[in-house]
């Protein structure tokens, strides 16, 4: 076990496969969408959040200070597509098959079966305000990959109050 898996409270799970961070720095499963941070292919120091809601499939594409994406006009951009394969990646295609409620033709999902369910059901732009946190998030857990690994408790990671001194 890593440093970090030792001195973490909550349980680590493992991503299903190991998955390269460079194109998609940041993909989670989070308030009824899949959501993350894509990096840009032609500029380096922009990236774009992505997400697409659960059920309805309604998605949202912009860059970090809020442009919208050029290619999530009437329908999935490479960025959204590129999300839902390394979402797959990390959680495994049934996990996200069930979450986003995509379900598949062929019975076992994938990548490319997922996103093909989602798209023919001709999804809507969804709300664009979903990007901050998202990207609060992203950032939020840069800032956590460069402490060093402790088993001291971080003051922010503190929710709940102290019952009682330490002696």
């Amino acid at each position: 076990m890593s440093d970090w898996e030792k001195s973490s409270t909550a349980r680590v799970t493992a991503p299903a496969r190991p998955r390269k961070l460079a194109k998609v720095p940041f993909v989670e499963l989070a308030d009824g969408r899949l959501q993350g941070v894509v990096s840009s292919g032609s500029d380096i120091e922009r990236v774009y959040v992505s997400s697409v809601a659960a059920g309805t499939y309604a998605y949202t594409c912009s860059t970090n200070n809020n442009r919208p994406c050029g290619g999530a006009r009437g329908g999935f951009c490479n960025h959204i597509r590129a999300l839902i394969v390394e979402a797959v990646l990390q959680y495994g295609a049934e996990r996200v098959a069930r979450y986003v409620k995509a379900e598949s033709a062929s019975g076992e999902p994938d990548a490319q079966s997922i996103t093909a369910a989602m798209t023919s059901a001709r999804p809507s732009p969804g709300d664009k305000q979903a990007a901050a946190p998202v990207f609060s998030r992203f950032l939020r857990h840069l800032a956590y990959l460069e402490l060093a690994p402790t088993t001291a408790p971080l003051p922010e990671m503190q929710w709940f109050p102290q019952t009682r001194a330490v002696a």
